[in-house]
């Protein structure tokens, strides 16, 4: 590998290319640590706000007024505001008004991290589009299938989990695919409260090393194959859920 990092450190010597995060071990550890934060931050957000949204279609057929009052309240606050506007308010609105917790060394520190708070944002921001994208789903199913389930003894609640959510799920694919491909995009905007994520960490190498463009070339490719890993799973889930002769 030693050959590997001199041929790109012998690039940047004769041809001014400057890509540290090839030859020069700090910065590609720092990367390396910015990258795997990038997919953990994707795929908790991607998880919670898939429950969000399964949980809140659900909630939005309830037979309460205030229930279904309330989801849409909820969709409404998340769907019309930026998400950057969003994270703001969490991590220095909301974040400041939480009392702070002594760490080890006795040093008070805010009872949730950058890191937290971007989780939370950002699965409730993509949750606000994911209880619409089930709802719609959940519409398309016939109402003779969940007739037929609840004539067989299932509870509404056990009807929407065995019946109406495995076909909802298999309808509104395609949106979730892109609902998805959004938030995986999103997560860039966790470099405003430091979250030290991919962007996060370029923006302190091209600081040191000045090679804006190098890093901002590097960012776009990693974010495209990172998108497109997702674009690839979500097909291949798409494909094994397909029910032949119905279109689903």
């Amino acid at each position: 590998m030693e050959a590997f990092y001199e041929w790109f450190r012998w690039l940047y010597e004769a041809t001014g290319i400057n890509l540290t995060i090839v030859y020069d071990e700090f910065d590609r550890k720092r990367m390396i640590s910015g990258f795997w934060t990038t997919v953990w931050l994707c795929l908790v957000c991607i998880a919670l706000s898939i429950v969000i949204g399964v949980v809140g279609a659900w909630l939005q057929g309830s037979r309460l007024k205030w229930t279904r009052r309330g989801v849409q309240g909820f969709i409404a606050l998340f769907r019309d505001t930026p998400p950057l506007v969003q994270i703001y308010f969490f991590y220095f609105g909301l974040g400041a008004l939480l009392p702070r917790i002594e760490n080890a060394y006795g040093i008070p520190e805010p009872v949730l991290t950058s890191m937290q708070w971007a989780i939370i944002s950002l699965s409730l921001f993509a949750g606000a589009f994911n209880v619409e994208i089930f709802r719609s789903g959940i519409e398309a199913v016939p109402k003779a299938t969940v007739e037929a389930a609840e004539a067989l003894g299932y509870s509404r609640l056990g009807a929407y989990v065995h019946v109406v959510l495995p076909l909802a799920v298999r309808i509104c694919l395609p949106a979730l695919n892109n609902n998805i491909v959004n938030l995986v995009k999103t997560t860039t905007l966790a470099y405003a409260i430091a979250v030290p994520e991919m962007l996060y960490v370029s923006k302190q190498i091209w600081s040191d090393a000045t090679n804006v463009p190098e890093m901002m070339t590097f960012l776009l490719l990693a974010y495209f194959f990172l998108v497109g890993c997702v674009v690839w799973a979500m097909a291949r889930v798409e494909r094994a859920l397909k029910v032949p002769g119905i279109g689903l």
